[in-house]
């Protein structure tokens, strides 16, 4: 049977002194920024360049195939958004009072770690819903390629967005662990 001090002991072990930490939020925003929605790079990349023509570019009618295959996955309804958004709503609150409340260090790496991601999360959604529009205007009769060069344009804004928010992200971790480092040099 799990004993409250037993949990609570798992959360205040080291964090920020661990190098297991810093490999996984490295780990972690790595794979972040490697495909958009399921889209890899290199299909986005292929499609920025499209022009209007007479012809179908096939890398505009690369990333809206792909877009047709990955974008049913980010489809969320209002009941599954508003139970997503309360349990994890609940989830980062308890982290976070667990963490800079009682002064947990687990929680505080957890809080930092999860948050950013979560805060990528909504940025993913609203891209997905931007998305689905541009597809569904290219299967009414919008050019391919107008319709490839837009999501391919959102898409890119977007990776810049993520890049930028990863490395912040890093930044603050970083900063704040080692100004835990220097406040708690024993662990406690």
């Amino acid at each position: 049977m799990l004993r409250p001090e037993g949990i609570l002991a798992l959360l205040d072990s080291r964090s920020f002194g661990s190098i297991w930490f810093w490999v996984i939020l490295m780990l972690a925003w790595t794979m972040a920024g490697r495909r958009v929605l399921g889209v890899p790079s290199d299909v986005i990349a292929g499609a920025v360049g499209t022009e209007p023509g007479p012809e179908d570019d096939p890398a505009a009618l690369t990333l809206l195939d792909w877009l047709s295959l990955t974008l049913p996955r980010w489809r969320i309804d209002q009941r599954e958004g508003a139970i997503l958004l309360g349990l994890g709503a609940f989830l980062l609150t308890a982290l976070t009072v667990l963490g800079f409340g009682y002064g947990l260090e687990m929680a505080q790496a957890l809080v930092l770690l999860v948050l950013p991601f979560a805060l990528l999360f909504a940025l993913e959604l609203r891209l997905a819903r931007r998305l689905r529009a541009v597809l569904a205007r290219a299967e009414v009769g919008q050019p391919v390629n107008e319709a490839g060069a837009e999501a391919a344009r959102l898409m890119r804004r977007h990776k810049t967005a993520a890049v930028a928010m990863s490395i912040l992200a890093v930044a603050l971790t970083a900063f704040y662990g080692a100004v835990w480092m220097i406040a708690h040099p024993f662990g406690f």
